[in-house]
């Protein structure tokens, strides 16, 4: 009779574990009042489909409350972008805070459209990754002072000052400069 040998096997860990994915089932069934706050120091995630972070860290504060489960969370982070001046990659900085409540039941639901899992696994990658995108500037710049490049022959004016001038007057406009006084 052949032998059988079991081998132990562990389990295999996800190397993709979502730190923003949070079991509150011990707040679920805890007293209204009861509240609960988790860390986050994350060095970096992807929120898909186009959100890099770096240097992800905050707070989440869950408080039952009879509705459901109130998420107060802020956020700080870094993420990739291109200065609108000079067109370098930077760094830039981001925060958010925001306050959701996730409901019970359909009663209590709220314009967010929020229920509480069944498995009391409440996932925040969605709600970050929309705020910190609202809170991202319209304008990204790599420093408040930068110059940008030149508008002639485009040189980096922060690296060097290529002499050319900056603000060239439309030669249509150029008789309404002959209306200022000059000693404005």
């Amino acid at each position: 009779m052949p032998t059988l040998t079991l081998e132990k096997t562990l389990p295999v860990v996800n190397e993709h574990i979502n730190p923003l994915r949070i079991n509150v089932g011990f707040i679920v069934n805890a007293e209204a009042g009861y509240h609960r706050t988790f860390e986050f120091d994350v060095p970096q995630l992807y929120l898909p489909p186009d959100l890099q972070l770096s240097d992800l860290r905050g707070t989440a504060r869950f408080s039952h409350t009879p509705q459901g489960l109130v998420a107060e969370v802020f956020l700080s982070a870094h993420t990739p972008a291109e200065c609108a001046r000079c067109l370098k990659e930077t760094d830039q900085a981001i925060a958010t805070q925001f306050t959701e409540l996730y409901a019970n039941d359909e009663r209590s639901i709220t314009d967010s459209q929020l229920l509480l899992p069944a498995d009391h696994q409440i996932d925040l990658s969605p709600l970050v990754r929309e705020y910190l995108l609202l809170d991202l500037p319209l304008v990204p710049l790599c420093k408040a002072d930068c110059k940008g490049l030149c508008v002639v022959c485009g040189a980096d004016r922060n690296e060097e000052d290529c002499g050319h001038d900056q603000h060239p007057i439309d030669p249509r406009l150029s008789p309404l400069k002959d209306l200022l006084d000059p000693k404005d």
